[in-house]
Order: C-alpha cells, then sequence, then structure tokens
C-alpha cells in the first residue's frame, strides 16, 4: 500500500489544478458557442460571413494562445527549481510578448480581405467577415495577458481564480451580445460588429480582473511582478520565444488538419459538413477534458523537473496519461451507447429536413469514441514532453502524425475506398493514434535518458533553471 500512496497523491494533486482550468476551458467554449448562436440570430448571411471571420481570427489566436502557453512551463519549471525571481521575469517576458503578438494579430486581422477573395471566398461573405473584425482584435491584448497570467497562477497551484473569471466573463459575454442585437436599454444594435466588441470588452475585462486578483491576494506577495515591467528583459523574451514557437506550431498544425476534414467534407456537400460541423461540436466538449488536464501535467511535470525530482516527474506523466486514457473510454462508451441522444441536442429528430445529417452525425460518433481515446491520449502526453522544457519533439511529431499519415489517410478513404465522411474521421483517427503512441514512447524515453544520466549531472542540473 505505500507504493500507492505517491501515486494517489500525484493523481490528487493533478485532478486539483485539472479541475479549474477544465472548468475555464468550458468557459471559453461556450463563449464561442454564444457568438455563433447569436450570429444565427442575425441571419444567414451573418452566420457565413461571422463564421468566416471566427475561423480566420480562431486560426491567428491558436498560434498566439500556443506561443503564451510557454509560460506557465517555463514558470513551473523555475517555481520547481526555487527560483522566484525567475518566475516573475518570466511572467512578465510573457505579458511583454503577449502585446507584440497582439499587435502583429491585429495588423494581420485588419488587412486580411484581399486573402480570403483570393482564396475563392464570395464578397459578401468576406465583407460580412470584416464587419466582425473590425471590433475583434482588439479582444487579443486582453485574451492573451489573461492566457499569460493563467500560466503564472497554474503553474505556482492556484488555477481557482482562473476559472471563477472565465465563468463570470461567459455570463458577462452571453448578455452584452444579447442587448446589443436586440437593442435593450436603448442600445445601439450593432450586429455583427457588436459581437466582436463584445468578445473585445470581455477579453479585456477578464485579464483586469485576474491582474487585480494578483496585485491583492497575499500567496502571489513574494512575485515581483510590478517591478522592472517596463523594461522587458530580453533574454526572457527569446526563452519564452524559443519554447513557445514551436508549441503555437503544433497548436495551428492540428487546426490545420481540422480545417483540411472541413474542406474534404464540404467537397462531398451541405449535408456531409452539417453533420461533420455537430460531431465535432460534440466532441469538442467531451476533449476540454484531456486539454485541461495536459495543461496541469504540463505544471506538475514542470515543478519537479525544475527541482531535480526526475522519478517524480515520469510518474506524474505516467498518471496523467494513464488516468487521461480511462477517461476518455468512458466518454468512447457514451458516444457508443447514446448517439442518437447526444446528436438530439442540436437537431431536432422529428423534423425530416435533418434525418440525413442525423443519420451520418451518429456513424461519425462510432468512429469518435476512437477517434477521442487517441487525441485525449496524445493531448496528455504532449503536455507531458512540454513539461521537459522540450516543444520541438511535439512539435516534428504533430507534423509527422497529422500530415505525413492523417490528412493523407484521410483522403484516401474518404474518396478511394468510398467510405465518404467515415473515412475522413478513420483517416484522423489514424494520424491521431501514431501521434499517441509515439508521443508516450517519446515521453518515456526522454526520462528514461534523464535518469539514467542524473548521477553525473545532478550537481549542474538547477544551474540552467537559474540564469
Amino acid at each position: 500500500m505505500t507504493m500507492q500512496h505517491p501515486v494517489r497523491t500525484e493523481l490528487w494533486a493533478i485532478l486539483r489544478l485539472a479541475g479549474p482550468l477544465i472548468a475555464s476551458q468550458l468557459a471559453h467554449m461556450l463563449m464561442v458557442l454564444t457568438d455563433t448562436l447569436m450570429m444565427a440570430r442575425l441571419s444567414p448571411e451573418a452566420l457565413a460571413g461571422g463564421g468566416l471571420g471566427a475561423a480566420t481570427y480562431s486560426f491567428v489566436s491558436i498560434f498566439c494562445i500556443g506561443v503564451i502557453a510557454a509560460v506557465g512551463t517555463l514558470v513551473a519549471i523555475r517555481k520547481g527549481a526555487g527560483d522566484i525571481i525567475g518566475a516573475a521575469r518570466l511572467t512578465q517576458a510573457g505579458l511583454w510578448l503577449a502585446w507584440l503578438m497582439a499587435l502583429g494579430a491585429g495588423l494581420l486581422l485588419w488587412n486580411l480581405k484581399p486573402v480570403l477573395l483570393l482564396f475563392g471566398q464570395t464578397e459578401t461573405n468576406v465583407n460580412a467577415a470584416g464587419q466582425f473584425l473590425i471590433a475583434l482584435p482588439f479582444a487579443l491584448p486582453g485574451y492573451l495577458s489573461f492566457m499569460a497570467l493563467r500560466g503564472f497562477t497554474s503553474a505556482i497551484g492556484r488555477a481557482t481564480p482562473v476559472m471563477v473569471i472565465s465563468l463570470a466573463g461567459t455570463v458577462a459575454n452571453f448578455l452584452l451580445n444579447y442587448a446589443l442585437i436586440t437593442g435593450m436599454f436603448g442600445l445601439p444594435k450593432m450586429g455583427l460588429t457588436g459581437i466582436g466588441l463584445v468578445t473585445a470588452i470581455v477579453a479585456n475585462c477578464m485579464a483586469l480582473a485576474l491582474a487585480w486578483h494578483i496585485r491583492r491576494h497575499p500567496a502571489y506577495d513574494a512575485y515581483p511582478l510590478r517591478a522592472g515591467l517596463s523594461r522587458p528583459n530580453r533574454q526572457y523574451l527569446k526563452e519564452l520565444w524559443r519554447l513557445g514557437l514551436p508549441i503555437g506550431g503544433t497548436y495551428a498544425v492540428e487546426v490545420g488538419l481540422f480545417a483540411f476534414a472541413a474542406l474534404c467534407m464540404g467537397t462531398m456537400g451541405s449535408t456531409q459538413l452539417g453533420a461533420h460541423q455537430i460531431a465535432l461540436q460534440i466532441v469538442s466538449v467531451a476533449f476540454m477534458v484531456p486539454a485541461g488536464m495536459s495543461y496541469a501535467i504540463t505544471m506538475r511535470v514542470g515543478q519537479h523537473y525544475g527541482a531535480g525530482q526526475l522519478s517524480d516527474a515520469r510518474m506524474s506523466g505516467r498518471v496523467g496519461i494513464v488516468f487521461g486514457a480511462v477517461v476518455m473510454l468512458g466518454f468512447a462508451m457514451v458516444f457508443w451507447l447514446l448517439p442518437n441522444q447526444l446528436v438530439g441536442l442540436f437537431l431536432d429528430h422529428n423534423d425530416p429536413a435533418f434525418a440525413e445529417v442525423i443519420r451520418l452525425a451518429v456513424s461519425l460518433l462510432a468512429v469518435a469514441a476512437w477517434f477521442e481515446l487517441f487525441d485525449g491520449t496524445q493531448t496528455i502526453a504532449m503536455g507531458c514532453i512540454r513539461g521537459l522544457k522540450d516543444a520541438k519533439t511535439t512539435f516534428l511529431v504533430g507534423l509527422g502524425c497529422y500530415w505525413l499519415i492523417g490528412a493523407p489517410a484521410a483522403w484516401w478513404m474518404a474518396f478511394h475506398l468510398n467510405w465518404g465522411p467515415t473515412g475522413v474521421w478513420w483517416g484522423l483517427a489514424l494520424g491521431l493514434a501514431c501521434a499517441a503512441v509515439s508521443l508516450t514512447l517519446a515521453f518515456e524515453w526522454k526520462m528514461k535518458r534523464m535518469i539514467r544520466l542524473e548521477p553525473a549531472s545532478s550537481s549542474q542540473f538547477t544551474v540552467p533553471q537559474t540564469d
């Protein structure tokens, strides 16, 4: 029983950190869903154009969020090594990086019209997307600052404030959207521009709320975040960028894979694309669990790694991967046993117009059971490797498995084997299975190698952490 104890302790530490992070991930997803529902209330044209604007914004922001994810990893390593000043300086560098990337991404999004027209989008949709993207880029400074501060608070084991602020932001987003679309309280009806403006207001308020909490709460007193904030440290900025760039690249590569899947569906017809979008919505909700766990495990592995506790880092990773796989098997059972009920949450079974979409979506959920198991495992394994300050491995494995195996397999199964929409998903599942196995083995190999070399390098282990 004594051997069980550290595993139970580690699992409890991961869950305590992961719970609030999963809740904040779900809150963010609800925000996106609210925006989509509000677009649908305006008109079908607004939904199509707004959807195009949202997709381009999402692709740009997901890369930036990936880069900022490095803050949490590096702060966790510094905390493990007992380098409080280093943790504070890295957080400051993270804020500067957030502001610089927000500026670059904003300029890009405001000038996207010619690019979208080049890709064959209709003038009407591009103009509607432009309306949505007038105010939306102003959300980026707030949202990326919030993610940098989230990385800091999570790395020192305090994820609950993030959850509370995320949930409050979701409620505020819904109420303000509704008010600006319906013209409540004498407010102007601002349509798509209003939805973008609300997102920007809420994102900046969330960042200010978290900054205010950090300033007021005594738990953060040891970290001098305000001292020297006006002078960014280039060394720390470089360190963040070096780790963050491959993480952002991995996120973009994965989003690109799902964009490719949507294009495949689109060539088959609107029924297939509709079924894909419905099934993906259901899958995405379940995916928030491994996404939150992956982030928590990065922090735990990083803390152990920073403290030179390599065996504990390995145990943390193993516990996370096994527990994540068990949770995803639970979701797989739900997808197998209740597909009709899940699709019924989005579409009316009694409406004959949706009969074919429902049939297809149900068949996709049967594949999603495997899909989710592999996706959850590879996401958590990625989190383990990033905790060891290595994002290049995750990027290269992701690139290889998604685009050399997943995408070609999806195309081949869909169009050469004539499996149609389910073929696309089986192809994606194959790519994700390859990533799950490769990343789990990569983590084990890295840990084995580090532990073998430990006696020789233990005396110098913490030196790189306190530069």
